[in-house]
Protein backbone atom coordinates (compact mmCIF):
# COMPACT_ATOMS: atom_id res chain seq x y z
CA UNK A 1 0.00 0.00 0.00
CA UNK A 2 0.97 3.23 -0.38
CA UNK A 3 2.28 5.31 2.36
CA UNK A 4 0.30 8.59 2.30
CA UNK A 5 1.56 11.65 4.64
CA UNK A 6 1.52 11.33 8.13
CA UNK A 7 2.55 8.82 10.36
CA UNK A 8 1.14 5.14 9.28
CA UNK A 9 0.15 3.07 11.78
CA UNK A 10 1.11 -1.29 11.30
CA UNK A 11 -2.32 -2.44 12.98
CA UNK A 12 -2.99 -6.16 12.34
CA UNK A 13 -2.44 -6.16 8.77
CA UNK A 14 -3.73 -2.31 8.01
CA UNK A 15 -1.78 0.28 7.84
CA UNK A 16 -3.28 4.04 7.91
CA UNK A 17 -2.38 7.21 8.66
CA UNK A 18 -3.17 9.26 11.93
CA UNK A 19 -5.96 10.98 10.06
CA UNK A 20 -7.44 8.12 8.54
CA UNK A 21 -7.57 6.34 11.74
CA UNK A 22 -9.71 9.43 13.25
CA UNK A 23 -11.92 9.26 9.84
CA UNK A 24 -12.49 5.33 10.66
CA UNK A 25 -12.98 5.78 14.10
CA UNK A 26 -15.77 8.48 13.34
CA UNK A 27 -16.98 6.76 11.14
CA UNK A 28 -17.75 3.53 13.94
CA UNK A 29 -18.54 5.92 16.89
CA UNK A 30 -21.27 7.23 14.76
CA UNK A 31 -22.51 4.46 13.17
CA UNK A 32 -22.73 2.63 17.02
CA UNK A 33 -24.46 6.04 18.36
CA UNK A 34 -27.09 6.45 15.53
CA UNK A 35 -27.51 2.94 14.10
CA UNK A 36 -26.28 3.85 10.75
CA UNK A 37 -23.03 5.17 8.80
CA UNK A 38 -22.76 8.85 8.68
CA UNK A 39 -23.52 11.14 5.46
CA UNK A 40 -20.37 13.16 4.22
CA UNK A 41 -21.49 15.74 5.34
CA UNK A 42 -21.43 14.45 9.05
CA UNK A 43 -18.15 14.03 8.73
CA UNK A 44 -17.46 17.31 7.26
CA UNK A 45 -19.18 18.93 10.29
CA UNK A 46 -17.46 17.28 12.49
CA UNK A 47 -13.94 17.83 11.76
CA UNK A 48 -14.77 21.18 9.84
CA UNK A 49 -13.45 20.48 6.50
CA UNK A 50 -14.63 21.26 3.02
CA UNK A 51 -16.80 18.92 1.65
CA UNK A 52 -14.35 17.66 -1.24
CA UNK A 53 -12.14 17.26 1.38
CA UNK A 54 -14.67 14.59 3.11
CA UNK A 55 -15.13 13.40 -0.23
CA UNK A 56 -11.16 12.25 -1.36
CA UNK A 57 -10.59 10.86 2.29
CA UNK A 58 -13.70 8.63 1.73
CA UNK A 59 -12.30 7.81 -2.00
CA UNK A 60 -9.12 7.36 -0.27
CA UNK A 61 -10.47 4.85 2.87
CA UNK A 62 -12.09 2.71 -0.22
CA UNK A 63 -9.18 2.94 -2.82
CA UNK A 64 -6.55 1.87 0.58
CA UNK A 65 -9.49 -0.88 1.59
CA UNK A 66 -10.25 0.50 4.47
CA UNK A 67 -14.26 0.70 3.41
CA UNK A 68 -15.86 -0.23 1.53
CA UNK A 69 -19.49 1.13 0.11
CA UNK A 70 -22.35 0.72 -2.32
CA UNK A 71 -22.75 3.09 -5.40
CA UNK A 72 -25.15 5.44 -5.52
CA UNK A 73 -26.52 4.44 -1.94
CA UNK A 74 -26.13 7.18 1.21
CA UNK A 75 -24.71 6.08 4.38
CA UNK A 76 -23.38 2.92 2.97
CA UNK A 77 -19.68 2.93 4.50
CA UNK A 78 -18.68 -0.42 5.57
CA UNK A 79 -15.39 -0.09 8.05
CA UNK A 80 -13.41 -3.21 7.08
CA UNK A 81 -11.29 -2.70 9.66
CA UNK A 82 -11.68 -4.35 13.11
CA UNK A 83 -12.84 -2.40 15.36
CA UNK A 84 -10.06 -3.20 18.21
CA UNK A 85 -7.55 -1.80 15.20
CA UNK A 86 -9.06 1.60 15.39
CA UNK A 87 -7.91 4.45 17.55
CA UNK A 88 -9.23 6.70 20.42
CA UNK A 89 -11.71 3.58 20.97
CA UNK A 90 -10.03 3.02 24.07
CA UNK A 91 -10.37 6.20 25.60
CA UNK A 92 -13.75 6.25 25.23
CA UNK A 93 -14.45 3.43 26.85
CA UNK A 94 -16.38 1.67 24.12
CA UNK A 95 -16.58 -1.98 23.38
CA UNK A 96 -15.44 -3.00 19.79
CA UNK A 97 -17.49 -5.90 19.45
Amino acid sequence: MSQKSGTARPTGSHRFTQKQGQYLAFIHVYAHMFHQPPAEADMQRHFRVSPPSVHQMVLGLERDGLISRLPGVARSIAILVPPDELPILEWLNIDPS
